[in-house]
């Protein structure tokens, strides 16, 4: 697989920007190729603030198709969804219609069967687009360092009963899923998540202390990130 390409931006929203803007060429890319787009979908606040700088006119969204790297096993009208916030930024904005969502806590199903019943939505192709957030404990979507999702090897996506980030009951894609991705998009912004990045784009160092260190784009891998969280690399 090719290396990873670095970008740093001056802070925040010219990263938030930034991304949007790549994000709507990649789309418009595959679309001019007369397919339709395949992405999944990241949460967090820099990502948000992505979606929200995302321009309704230059992508036929409506011929977009989506998913969610992960979910917190709530409520479906509760805040902490990663669903919600994205049709908040800009889904329900754009008119994008083709959006796989994970199962809520409705007690008609455990997080174990939604993470079962989920993984029968993925396509077998690979994702056009995959976009990532990184914690300052270097997690992405809701692997863990430590955590035995970091392992999975078969299954594609799983269920994590003991998050140390609240909610505790989440549905995670793992890895085979994560990197079956022509492009995979790290998007990365404040000083508390530098020690993270730096160790994920170092030469040597575990996924099971880092797991950004584990997902590459097929053919291609951007981190997008900002001065602060750049200022250790």
């Amino acid at each position: 697989m090719p290396p990873a390409t670095v970008d740093v931006r001056p802070d925040a929203a010219a990263l938030a920007a930034a991304t949007a803007r790549t994000i709507e060429s990649r789309l418009a890319a595959v679309q001019a190729a007369g397919s339709t787009p395949r992405v999944l979908l990241t949460g967090g606040s820099i990502a948000m603030a992505a979606y929200r700088e995302l321009d309704a006119g230059a992508v036929e969204w409506t011929n977009v198709e989506f998913w969610f790297g992960d979910e917190r096993f709530v409520g479906i009208d509760l805040p902490d969804r990663n669903d919600g916030q994205a049709r908040d930024a800009f889904l329900d904005r754009v008119g994008a219609t083709r959006v796989h969502s994970l199962a809520d806590n409705d007690c008609s199903l455990s997080a174990a069967d939604a993470a079962r019943a989920y993984a029968t939505t993925l396509p077998a192709e690979p994702f056009d687009l995959t976009l990532l957030g990184v914690g300052p404990d270097g997690h992405i979507a809701s692997l863990f360092p430590g955590f035995p999702q970091l392992r999975e090897n078969d299954a594609l996506t799983a269920a994590v009963f003991d998050s140390p980030k609240p909610p505790p009951v989440r549905v995670t894609l793992t890895y085979p899923a994560l990197a079956n991705s022509n492009t995979v998009m790290f998007i990365v912004a404040g000083a508390d998540k530098a020690d993270a990045v730096a160790r994920a784009l170092a030469d040597e160092g575990s996924v099971d202390e880092t797991p950004a260190r584990g997902v590459q784009g097929i053919k291609e891998t951007i981190w997008f990130v900002d001065k602060p969280a750049a200022s250790k690399l």
